[in-house]
């Protein structure tokens, strides 16, 4: 299970982000794409797992989804394929080859005191 890995990794950043700010994080605000290969659930559960024995163990953990968008160079626009298995567009059903969002796994934000 790599998402412990993940979420361990994202407390660490937290922690370190706290103390260079001298606060207290409250809660941490994560993007995750369809295709960033980490599981949503597993990941919520891990973190819940890695929190535990860290300084963050009362900072919540925030998960924006971002939709998968490929751009169709059919139709020159950007779409969101079918599904993630047929990168194909909605609108003409030509492959959408050139994911432009979806893969990202980021800390975007810490809400701190």
């Amino acid at each position: 299970m790599h998402e412990l890995s993940i979420a361990m990794s994202v407390l660490d950043l937290a922690s370190e982000e706290a103390e260079r700010q001298g606060g207290r994080v409250v809660a941490i605000h994560l993007r995750l794409g369809p295709l960033s290969g980490v599981v949503q659930g597993a990941l919520r559960s891990a973190y819940e797992l890695a929190r535990q024995d860290s300084a963050l163990n009362a900072a919540e953990l925030v998960i924006e989804g971002v939709p998968l968008v490929a751009y169709c160079p059919t139709c020159c626009t950007e779409r969101t394929p079918v599904s993630i298995q047929q990168l194909c567009c909605p609108a003409c059903g030509s492959p959408t080859p050139d994911i432009i969002r979806g893969r990202e796994l980021e800390v975007f934000a810490l809400e701190m005191e």
